[in-house]
C-alpha cells in the first residue's frame, strides 16, 4: 500500500489485517434503525471522526483529510496545514498521495481489458510482454490474474531497492518498471506462482507495463481515459514531472538527519503501484462508481470483491454480517484509507500527513496511530453506525 514501495513486513499488513478483524468483528442486528437512532448515527459518526483528527493533530499529525457519505449523507472535515511550518490551513479539496489506492484504478483498466477480449485472466503474462519470462525469470507461469490477485510470487521490488543505494537516493531519483522489476530479481521468489498470495508492488508495474502495451500509451493517459475524466475526477492525475500543485498537503520525513519534503520524490514519478495523487472526494467518487457499476460489468466487479485481495480491493469484514471494500495506501510521509459499503452507498476515506520521522520502510508498529490500521477502525467505526 505504500507511496513508495513498501517492505516485505508492510506488504503481509492486508493479509493480518483480514484474519484479525474476521475473528474480533460479530454480526449485528439486520433490522434498520429508527429515523431517531439513524440522526443520532449521523452526529456519532462525525464527533467520533472529529475526534479523531484532533487526536492525530495532538500527536504531531500535518494535516488530516476525511469525507463521509454515509446513507445520502456527506460531510468533509479537515484539519492542519497544507506543510510543516507553513501558516496556509489544509482543506478537504487538497490533493494528497493516496500511494497503493492507485492499484484498484490500474486494475479498472486492467480488467478493461479483459471485458474487451484483449486479455484474459489466465493469459501468461509473456503471452503479452514477451520479455516478461527472461527479466525476472518465475519458477513457472505467471498468468495475468496472478498479477491482480498478488498471487504471481513476485518480490516486491522496493527492498532491494532501498538497500540498494542511499536512502536519500532510493526516494527520490527516479525509476521505471523495468528498473524495478530488475531489482526484484535480485531478492528470491517468495511462493510459485499461483500457490498463494503475498502482497507485492512489483505485481502492478508489470500490469502497468501491460497496459502500456495493448493501449500504445502511457499509464498515465490509460487511468485518465479510464477512469479520471469519465468520473469527472478533475483533481486527481498519476505523477509525472513538473511543478507540485500549489493546494498539495505537503507529507515530510527524515533521512540522515535532514527533513525532506516528500510531496514529489521522484520514486513514484509514473508508478502503477501506487503513484496516484487525488482528493479524498475524488477517491470516494471513485469507489462509488466501481462498487455501483459504472466502471465494470457486474460480473468483473464480482470478481474484484474475492478475498483476500481481489483484483485491485481489499475487503474487511463489518458488523452487518458483510463486507466493506477498498484499499489503504502508506509510505513516504503519507497515509491513505479508503473504506466502502458493498455497493458504495456508504464511504469513508481518510488521508493524512504524518510527523516527520525518520523513514524505515521495515518498520510495521500495528498500534500506530498514523498507520493504516489506525485510520481503518476510524473509517470502519463510522460506517458501522449507518447498519
Amino acid at each position: 500500500m505504500s507511496e513508495y514501495p513498501e517492505s516485505p513486513s508492510a506488504a503481509r499488513r492486508p493479509m493480518i489485517l483480514t484474519a484479525i478483524l474476521a475473528l474480533v468483528l460479530t454480526g449485528c442486528t439486520g433490522a434498520p434503525p429508527a429515523p431517531e437512532q439513524s440522526s443520532a448515527a449521523v452526529v456519532r459518526y462525525k464527533t467520533d471522526l472529529e475526534d479523531f483528527s484532533r487526536n492525530l493533530l495532538d500527536l504531531g499529525a500535518g494535516a488530516v483529510l476525511i469525507e463521509a457519505r454515509i446513507n445520502g449523507d456527506v460531510w468533509s472535515h479537515a484539519v492542519g496545514v497544507r506543510s510543516v511550518g507553513s501558516p496556509d490551513p489544509a482543506e478537504v479539496t487538497d490533493p494528497t498521495h493516496i500511494a497503493s489506492v492507485t492499484k484498484s484504478m490500474v486494475a479498472v483498466s486492467v480488467l478493461k481489458l479483459v471485458e474487451e477480449g484483449l486479455v484474459q485472466f489466465k493469459d501468461p503474462v509473456a503471452k503479452h510482454l514477451p520479455e516478461f519470462d527472461s527479466l525476472v525469470k518465475p519458477p513457472g507461469p505467471v498468468t495475468v490474474e496472478h498479477l491482480l490477485r498478488h498471487e504471481s510470487g513476485l518480490p516486491s521490488y522496493e527492498q532491494a531497492l532501498y538497500t540498494s543505494r542511499p536512502m536519500r537516493q532510493a526516494l527520490t531519483q527516479s525509476i521505471s518498471a523495468a528498473e524495478g522489476l530488475a531489482l526484484a530479481t535480485t531478492m528470491p521468489w517468495v511462493l510459485a506462482p499461483g500457490s498463494g498470495s503475498d502482497y507485492s508492488n512489483s505485481n502492478y508495474l508489470v500490469l502497468g507495463l501491460l497496459l502500456e502495451r495493448l493501449r500504445g500509451q502511457p499509464v498515465a493517459e490509460i487511468l485518465r481515459n479510464d477512469v479520471f475524466e469519465p468520473l469527472g475526477m478533475v483533481s486527481t492525475h498519476l505523477m509525472s514531472t513538473g511543478t507540485v500543485p500549489p493546494t498539495m498537503v505537503h507529507g515530510h520525513v527524515v533521512v540522515d538527519g535532514e527533513r525532506l519534503d516528500s510531496a514529489y520524490f521522484g520514486g513514484m514519478m509514473g508508478n502503477a503501484a501506487g503513484g496516484v495523487v487525488s482528493t479524498v472526494a475524488d477517491v470516494n467518487t471513485f469507489y462509488a462508481a466501481l462498487l455501483g457499476g459504472q466502471l465494470l460489468k457486474p460480473a468483473t466487479v464480482r470478481e474484484m470483491q474475492q478475498a483476500p485481495f481481489g483484483m485491485g480491493l481489499m475487503r474487511w469484514v463489518d458488523v452487518c454480517g458483510g463486507f466493506y471494500y477498498g484499499h489503504g495506501g502508506e509510505g513516504a510521509g503519507y497515509r491513505t484509507m479508503a473504506l466502502n459499503s458493498a455497493d458504495g452507498a456508504g464511504q469513508v476515506t481518510i488521508a493524512i500527513t504524518h510527523p516527520p520521522e525518520s523513514w524505515d520502510p521495515a518498520d510495521f508498529d500495528p498500534v500506530n496511530p498514523f498507520g493504516g490500521e489506525a485510520l481503518m477502525r476510524a473509517a470502519r467505526t463510522a460506517l458501522d453506525l449507518s447498519c
